[in-house]
């Protein structure tokens, strides 16, 4: 099988158009003797001359000839299509590729999605809900754009940006009047039955760390893998949980209590992960923005802050 580039043939076919050499070099941008190097392996493919060479005029052989109709047919053909898919690329609805932890993405970012769409309409929207060692590891592969939530591990290859400072609280049974109060210390968790994520979880990790500065040595209870499960069970009666504030909403109407872990406060920032070095997509940037903003009055509006 003949095996030429498109190179190649637009090589030909501005020599056969101009009649020369050196012209037709200068309009591939080539130099004379570069653009020489491509028509003879051009010929050297086929097994034929396609041009007659004298010092005065460039001609065509009869077997250029044949071939010139093939290739100008064949380019043009190639040219529509390859602007047709160019224009469809820019008239393509802006997409954005998010991820998020499981949480965030159930309780914090619908209703900022909603919201955005009102900006942009035609907006496509991945959402890709899972573990922060995943969400990481997409970023840096280029399959998301972006992702939010709470980062507790860097990765040299990747660009953390804080968006908003959230706390850590502890959520109830509500057993009456005497379960419901604003805020509780750390200390006062000591013999309460906790209900824990996983020891693998950078979260949980977290959350012993203040235990354990707090003077707490506990055994979990219960030990599960996600917040919503951590929620039910407190509502069970299955114990007490500590959960981000921003974790607040899913527990609306549910029969149990928060409130605000305190001396100390501990915050945990709320960031964007993007890979280091490359530039966001025009809406990613535009999201990223809109979402600095939105996520303030969402705090606010949840009793999240």
């Amino acid at each position: 099988m003949i095996d030429f580039t498109v190179r190649q043939l637009r090589a030909f076919l501005l020599v056969a158009q101009h009649r020369s050499f050196t012209r037709a070099a200068g309009a591939l941008f080539v130099t004379p003797s570069a653009l020489s190097v491509l028509i003879r392996e051009l010929e050297t493919q086929l097994g034929v001359r396609l041009f007659e060479r004298t010092t005065r005029q460039v001609a065509l052989t009869a077997r250029g000839s044949e071939l010139l109709a093939v290739a100008q047919r064949h380019l043009g053909e190639l040219d529509a299509a390859i602007a047709r898919v160019g224009r469809a690329e820019k008239e393509a609805p802006p997409s954005l590729m998010l991820g998020a932890t499981p949480m965030v993405a159930a309780v914090v970012l619908p209703s900022a999605i909603n919201k955005f769409r009102s900006q942009r309409p035609a907006l496509h929207v991945q959402l890709f809900d899972g573990a922060t060692p995943t969400l990481m590891q997409q970023v840096e592969a280029g399959t998301l754009d972006m992702a939010l939530g709470v980062f507790f591990k860097h990765s040299p290859g990747l660009r953390r940006s804080t968006l908003f400072r959230f706390g850590l609280t502890v959520i109830r049974p509500d057993s009456g009047p005497s379960s419901r109060r604003a805020t509780t210390t750390w200390s006062a968790l000591k013999g309460e039955k906790l209900i824990s994520l996983a020891s693998s979880v950078p979260l949980q990790q977290f959350v012993d760390k203040h235990l354990a500065r707090a003077g707490i040595q506990h055994q979990p209870s219960l030990v599960v893998n996600y917040l919503n499960t951590q929620i039910g069970l407190v509502e069970a009666g299955e114990g007490v949980a500590i959960i981000p504030s921003y974790g607040l909403p899913f527990g609306r109407n549910r029969r149990i209590v928060m409130s605000r872990l305190v001396n100390p406060v501990v915050h945990l920032d709320f960031s964007q992960v993007r890979r280091g070095g490359k530039r966001l997509p025009q809406v990613a940037e535009e999201f990223t923005s809109f979402l600095q903003s939105y996520i303030v009055g969402w705090a606010s509006r949840s009793g999240a802050v």
